[in-house]
């Protein structure tokens, strides 16, 4: 039997969370935290991220975007998305969420004020600012 990559862009939206998942799950590895995944958001959350070695554990909703919404306000969650360039991001919701509103002016829009939630299409130059200190990268391992 020969395996071949597949096409991400061919994949169903089920297909492309659980993709993500399994990417996102190896980035996290690489910083101590083992993944859980939820059969239900669970608090809003699609996994568990428990980290090894000082036990604690993160919930997290995964995105395909930049996102925000007034249903997670409170619940401690991070988001994770992988950005267009391929960079992973970690954030937490509620601390990046009050930045936004205070920066972005998305409370104006019919999104976020009728809607409940805001995401952004790309990310920004002003948002690579302000989640540098949350993109998380893979560890290149040498093969011994």
């Amino acid at each position: 039997m020969s395996i071949k990559q597949i096409n991400y862009d061919k994949l169903n939206a089920r297909q492309k969370e659980n993709y993500n998942f399994q990417q996102v799950s190896a980035v996290l590895a690489d910083y101590g935290f083992v993944t859980f995944r939820l059969s239900d958001d669970w608090q809003g959350a699609d996994f568990i991220a428990y980290h090894m070695g000082n036990k604690t554990f993160l919930k997290v909703q995964l995105k395909g975007r930049v996102y925000f919404s007034k249903k997670y306000k409170g619940k401690q969650l991070h988001i994770t998305f992988r950005s267009k360039d391929g960079t992973w991001y970690l954030y937490p919701h509620d601390k990046i969420l009050k930045k936004v509103l205070r920066e972005k002016g998305i409370r104006k829009t019919s999104s976020w004020s009728k809607g409940g939630g805001y995401s952004f299409s790309y990310v920004t130059k002003e948002l690579v600012k302000l989640l540098k200190p949350y993109i998380i990268r893979p560890t290149p391992r040498p093969i011994k």
